[in-house]
């Protein structure tokens, strides 16, 4: 299939899932701004007046936090029924299965960018307009779906054959949004633990988000090198384990 008709396959594919996810809700997509302003305003009363961590424009802080986790959390999470969601599609001849869990970060994606002008409102009035370091925003954006997309991949594919994937996922999910400095400090991370820390994409990814929209400054060029490296290689492991297992999930669905 050429890229142009796998393109428009996509974005098809993704129209369809926003339609039916939203069809005959009165909020309609603006549900996918809820929970992160939920989360936003829950978190935000919790450690700005019950126990106060003391963090500079908080607020900008953690939603970006927030919002970066979400479309992280949401698209691994849906990732799992990636295929085993989609079996009419999947014993259609000639069906390009690669594009399902792409499906599943790109819908993630657009929640994300549809929040992107509260973000940046929550921000700019917190800690003023960035400035030029503003122009490396979009590439942490390709990063994230990159990386994201690599452990899709796997996600959809291992799900197939072990369907205990799916919980198994939910509890890690919920694992990395504490152990990832999401409403807290990564300096205030104890050392014996800080190997964790250090070995997280998603910590270098929020960190390059913040140097950008709260500090007004380039993202660490160490931590840029280290994410795109990760994404690189978790993309091309995520594309071999997936078409290794494809010519089976027909027999397995």
């Amino acid at each position: 299939m050429r890229l142009a008709h796998f393109r428009d396959l996509v974005r098809e594919l993704v129209s369809r899932d926003l339609k039916i996810r939203y069809k005959r809700s009165w909020l309609g997509i603006g549900w996918s701004l809820v929970k992160p302003i939920s989360q936003l305003l829950i978190f935000s009363f919790l450690f700005n007046r019950v126990i106060p961590l003391n963090i500079p424009n908080y607020t900008a802080f953690l939603f970006t936090g927030v919002l970066v986790w979400s479309w992280f959390s949401g698209a691994l999470t849906s990732a799992a029924l990636a295929v085993t969601g989609n079996a009419e599609l999947i014993r259609r001849p000639g069906f390009p299965v690669l594009a399902l869990p792409m499906l599943t970060v790109t819908s993630s994606g657009i929640h994300f960018l549809l929040a992107l002008p509260i973000l940046f409102v929550f921000t700019f009035a917190e800690t003023g307009f960035p400035g030029s370091p503003l122009l490396a925003f979009p590439l942490l954006i390709v990063l994230q779906f990159f990386l994201t997309l690599g452990l899709a991949y796997i996600i959809a594919a291992t799900h197939v054959r072990f369907r205990d994937t799916q919980h198994m996922i939910g509890i890690l999910v919920m694992l990395g949004f504490y152990v990832t400095p999401i409403f807290y400090r990564p300096d205030n991370i104890p050392e014996t633990i800080k190997l964790v820390y250090d070995a997280n994409p998603m910590a270098w990814l929020l960190g390059a988000y913040r140097d950008i929209l709260i500090d007004h400054r380039w993202p660490d060029p160490t931590s840029m090198f280290l994410l795109s490296s990760t994404s690189a290689v978790l993309l091309v492991l995520g594309l071999s384990v997936f078409n290794s297992s494809s010519a089976r999930f027909v027999e397995e669905l």
